[in-house]
């Protein structure tokens, strides 16, 4: 976009024009762009979880998300936290990602699959959104043991997935990867098999709470207190 000699008819957004020389025009990932099209609402969903992540990690020094797809949100992360590194186990997805990096905001992003072996590194927290649906109840224990491996004792985990509850209203296609849903005691449960401290909270639409678990839509656990 040529920006030279435009002008808004407000001095104050010409910052726009600014923004454009700095970084040029954003893309979407392919997976936000899918829900932007698709079900705009769903979007502000995913960005919320995010927003959430972003609210407890605030000031960690290294993060790591599991299974980052596009890594869209991951930049609200980023605003709070002094590095993360993003790993999914899709080259697809983690291609995207490069392919649309701005040097102002780094980001180490590449290929690894949780369920192989820990991710190099020492990390002072982890977080991992709609991904542990995805794992076979059977691996569950590896996906964990594996992503605990590359915490510090004193670092925390942050777990976001569907609700049980919620697959009587999902949509065919995201019920096709969805084979480990849980409820909210269930994930909770889980969690403290691995840290001395769980703190589950509910998530409906964009709101975060404390809610009746099985009103839960989606779920966030977050666990502290490495066993």
């Amino acid at each position: 976009m040529q920006t030279t000699n435009l002008q808004t008819k407000e001095p104050q957004y010409n910052l726009v024009f600014d923004v454009i020389e700095k970084h040029g025009i954003a893309k979407l990932g392919l997976m936000i762009n899918e829900s932007w099209n698709q079900d705009p609402k769903r979007t502000l969903f995913t960005l919320a979880r995010y927003k959430f992540v972003a609210k407890m990690l605030a000031e960690q020094n290294s993060v790591l998300e599991i299974g980052c797809a596009d890594a869209f949100g991951t930049r609200l992360v980023q605003q709070s936290v002094n590095q993360v590194t993003a790993i999914d186990f899709d080259p697809i997805f983690v291609q995207d990602v490069i392919s649309r990096l701005d040097q102002t905001w780094p980001l180490e992003c590449f290929v690894h699959d949780m369920l192989a072996g820990p991710v190099p590194g020492e990390f002072d927290a982890i977080y991992s959104l709609d991904v542990l649906e995805h794992i076979n109840p059977d691996s569950e224990h590896t996906f964990m043991e594996n992503a605990l491996s590359s915490l510090k004792k004193t670092g925390v985990m942050i777990v976001g997935m569907p609700s049980l509850e919620s697959q009587a209203y999902a949509s065919p296609q995201s019920k096709i990867g969805h084979v480990n849903c849980k409820s909210g005691n269930d994930l909770k449960a889980l969690m403290q098999r691995y840290f001395d401290n769980v703190f589950l909270f509910s998530m409906n639409d964009e709101v975060v709470h404390t809610g009746f678990y099985p009103m839960a839509h989606y779920l966030l656990g977050l666990g502290c207190g490495k066993r």
